[in-house]
Protein backbone atom coordinates (compact mmCIF):
# COMPACT_ATOMS: atom_id res chain seq x y z
CA UNK A 1 0.00 0.00 0.00
CA UNK A 2 1.08 3.56 -0.67
CA UNK A 3 1.23 5.93 2.31
CA UNK A 4 -1.35 8.69 1.91
CA UNK A 5 0.16 12.12 1.27
CA UNK A 6 -1.96 13.69 4.00
CA UNK A 7 -0.95 17.20 3.02
CA UNK A 8 -3.00 18.75 5.82
CA UNK A 9 -1.60 16.37 8.49
CA UNK A 10 -4.98 15.43 9.98
CA UNK A 11 -6.54 13.02 7.51
CA UNK A 12 -8.23 9.84 8.63
CA UNK A 13 -6.60 8.00 5.72
CA UNK A 14 -3.25 6.26 6.30
CA UNK A 15 -2.63 4.45 3.00
CA UNK A 16 -4.24 3.35 -0.25
CA UNK A 17 -3.81 0.98 -3.17
CA UNK A 18 -5.16 1.74 -6.62
CA UNK A 19 -6.50 -1.15 -8.71
CA UNK A 20 -7.98 -1.09 -12.21
CA UNK A 21 -11.60 -0.94 -11.08
CA UNK A 22 -11.23 -0.31 -7.36
CA UNK A 23 -9.31 1.38 -4.58
CA UNK A 24 -8.33 -0.02 -1.20
CA UNK A 25 -8.20 2.51 1.63
CA UNK A 26 -6.60 2.00 5.04
CA UNK A 27 -7.87 4.32 7.75
CA UNK A 28 -5.67 5.60 10.60
CA UNK A 29 -8.04 4.46 13.33
CA UNK A 30 -8.42 0.96 11.94
CA UNK A 31 -10.03 -0.73 9.04
CA UNK A 32 -9.05 -1.44 5.48
CA UNK A 33 -11.84 -1.14 2.94
CA UNK A 34 -12.28 -2.05 -0.72
CA UNK A 35 -14.31 0.38 -2.83
CA UNK A 36 -15.11 -0.92 -6.31
CA UNK A 37 -17.02 0.03 -9.43
CA UNK A 38 -19.90 -2.35 -8.76
CA UNK A 39 -20.66 -1.39 -5.16
CA UNK A 40 -19.35 2.15 -4.85
CA UNK A 41 -19.75 3.30 -8.46
CA UNK A 42 -17.08 3.99 -11.06
CA UNK A 43 -17.40 7.78 -10.82
CA UNK A 44 -16.79 7.72 -7.07
CA UNK A 45 -13.90 5.26 -7.34
CA UNK A 46 -12.20 7.31 -10.04
CA UNK A 47 -12.56 10.50 -7.98
CA UNK A 48 -11.16 8.68 -4.94
CA UNK A 49 -8.15 7.60 -7.02
CA UNK A 50 -7.46 11.21 -8.04
CA UNK A 51 -7.75 12.44 -4.45
CA UNK A 52 -5.50 9.63 -3.20
CA UNK A 53 -2.81 10.54 -5.71
CA UNK A 54 -3.12 14.23 -4.80
CA UNK A 55 -2.83 13.39 -1.11
CA UNK A 56 -5.74 15.57 -0.06
CA UNK A 57 -9.49 15.36 0.43
CA UNK A 58 -9.96 11.58 0.33
CA UNK A 59 -11.39 11.08 3.83
CA UNK A 60 -13.72 14.05 3.39
CA UNK A 61 -14.91 12.72 0.04
CA UNK A 62 -15.58 9.26 1.48
CA UNK A 63 -17.51 10.72 4.43
CA UNK A 64 -19.54 13.04 2.22
CA UNK A 65 -20.27 10.92 -0.86
CA UNK A 66 -19.53 7.25 -0.26
CA UNK A 67 -20.06 6.48 3.44
CA UNK A 68 -20.72 2.74 3.85
CA UNK A 69 -20.89 1.82 0.16
CA UNK A 70 -17.75 -0.31 0.27
CA UNK A 71 -17.45 -3.72 -1.35
CA UNK A 72 -15.58 -5.38 1.51
CA UNK A 73 -13.85 -4.81 4.81
CA UNK A 74 -10.46 -6.47 4.50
Amino acid sequence: MTPYGNSNANSGVAAYEILNDAIIVEFRHGGIYLYDYETTGSEHVEEMKVLALEGRGLATYINKHVRSRFAAKL
